[in-house]
């Protein structure tokens, strides 16, 4: 395969990947199984397309499925993106301001308004 395959639960490069991939294949990212049917050529966001294939009850859940193929784009834009608008709806609702992501490669970890005001500060301050 000459496409990286990614980690359909965070985006994130699968490497060193051997295949056939092992039913205990799992992102060191963020531990998601990976031999599963949301990373699969048959899996068609509902369901699974091979008909001979028997289908598992948890879709995110590592299986045994012999039909098993990974596909490269199995990435949705996953928990993170869920993560980040569930914050600021929670921040709309008590009438907070939104949290502020501290990184762009990290949506998941936001400041709070008090570690935000640390941060200026150290920074005003010549600190890290």
């Amino acid at each position: 395969m000459g496409e990286q395959i990614v980690c359909w639960h965070c985006g994130e490069t699968l490497k060193d990947l051997i295949l056939p991939m092992s039913r205990r294949e799992a992102c060191v990212h963020c531990g998601a199984d990976q031999h599963v049917c949301k990373l699969c050529t048959e899996f068609d966001g509902r369901h699974c397309t091979e008909q001979r294939a028997e289908p598992p009850t948890d879709k995110e859940k590592a299986n045994f499925c012999d039909y098993f193929k990974p596909r490269s784009n199995a990435y949705g834009g996953g928990y993170q993106d869920k993560s980040q608008a569930a914050k600021a709806r929670l921040a709309a609702l008590f009438g907070d301001e939104e949290p502020v992501p501290t990184e762009p490669g990290q949506q998941d970890k936001t400041l709070t308004p008090a570690e935000l005001a640390e941060q200026k500060l150290r920074k005003l301050l010549g600190g890290d």
